[in-house]
């Protein structure tokens, strides 16, 4: 996929922010300003990502990733398909999830994936372009 006209010369995909919001605002943020929250689809994108993610001022930073009580499953919230996941230990499928759980990388070690309370504020990272990164 090619950058939107909006995008298309920027340099540094994803774009990571280095301040925290919920992950609703930041969510919101990154659809108004770019174009969604990152989405990790492959290996390739998640290293990517957790070179970005080491350079977060929080021990975790925000992904397009939801969880739905509702239907008991992880989604991207661009309905991306793909297998890739990387979940910590007892993250994701495995974790006892509850209403209003969203996905973030850690920002060091292992650099998987958990699911924590989309009222908490972390750092993120947007895709900047219709792509993933």
């Amino acid at each position: 996929m090619f950058c939107t006209e909006k995008h298309k010369d920027t340099k540094k995909l994803p774009f990571s922010l280095a301040y925290n919001m919920t992950w609703i605002d930041a969510m919101t943020y990154c659809r108004t300003h770019h174009i969604e929250l990152v989405q990790i689809t492959s290996n390739e994108i998640q290293e990517k990502v957790a070179e970005k993610a080491k350079n977060a001022t929080s021990a975790h930073v925000w992904l397009g990733l939801r969880y739905t009580c509702s239907f008991n499953f992880w989604f991207w919230t661009r309905s991306m398909s793909g297998c890739y996941q990387n979940w910590a230990a007892g993250e994701g499928p495995e974790g006892g999830n509850g209403c209003g759980v969203t996905g973030a990388i850690e920002a060091t070690g292992g650099q998987q994936w958990v699911g924590l309370p989309e009222t908490e504020e972390l750092n993120f990272i947007c895709s900047t372009c219709d792509s993933p990164v």
